[in-house]
């Protein structure tokens, strides 16, 4: 596949500690094809609106009046997105945007229509932190895996990546506010039949003091989001 654009959907919700290396970080990095970066604040209250103000000339930001979920912020990033070819990119630097090469590589070749960044079947460093977030992570995809049909690593990862042709059959199906996201996209890519590759990332995970903020609650209602998207809801 040919890929002119690639457009990099960020979700933001009180990031002011790394959001301007972020955007450094995703400007040092030479492609074969440019970059659209769209930003959509979901109802900050520290200084990130305010450092996404300096980059409105360069970039699509855009502002949700309140915090309304990460699900919420991706679908709207989702619908602005021109390019061939769309990323999602968290905005707390967990997930190194070095790595947008091998992380699109699959599609380019033609192999893939998604590819998702696994944390778990990597060569590259990962920071060991919270064993019980790794057992909610590991179950939660066994979950989802017995439900798609899939045999993903890493369900619960925030890169995916997806062709626009694959983002546009299921962006209308799309209804989670929250975290809720991750399971619905895997609910749909797999009931869309999609090409589906993994690729090992690095991942530099952050605790709660650092400004983590899925909990256990999330975890909880992850089960019951993957059970409504694989059973109850339609393509």
């Amino acid at each position: 596949m040919d890929i002119k654009l690639l457009s990099i959907v960020i979700p933001v919700f009180n990031e002011e500690s790394t959001l301007e290396k972020l955007i450094s970080s995703i400007e040092s990095i030479r492609l074969n094809f440019e970059k659209e970066l769209i930003f959509i604040d979901d109802g900050s209250t520290d200084r990130s609106q305010e450092i996404l103000k300096k980059f409105e000339h360069k970039y699509k930001v855009l502002s949700q009046s309140r915090n309304k979920g990460k699900g919420s912020a991706i679908r709207r990033g989702f619908a602005e997105a021109t390019g061939d070819v769309i990323l999602i990119q968290d905005a707390d630097l967990e997930y190194s945007p070095q790595e947008y090469k091998s992380l699109v590589q699959p599609i380019i070749d033609d192999l893939a229509d998604v590819v998702y960044g696994s944390r778990f079947v990597t060569v590259f460093p990962r920071r060991v932190l919270y064993f019980w977030h790794y057992v909610a992570n590991t179950g939660l995809t066994l979950l989802s895996n017995i439900l798609t049909g899939l045999n993903l690593s890493d369900m619960e990862t925030g890169y995916k990546v997806f062709t626009r042709q694959a983002l546009r059959e299921i962006l209308p199906c799309l209804v989670a506010q929250r975290f809720g996201i991750e399971p619905e996209l895997t609910a749909q890519i797999a009931k869309h039949k999609f090409r589906v590759y993994e690729i090992g990332i690095s991942y530099h995970g952050r605790t709660y003091d650092d400004g983590k903020k899925i909990g256990w609650r999330d975890g909880v209602a992850a089960i019951w989001h993957i059970i409504k998207f694989n059973i109850f809801t339609r393509k």
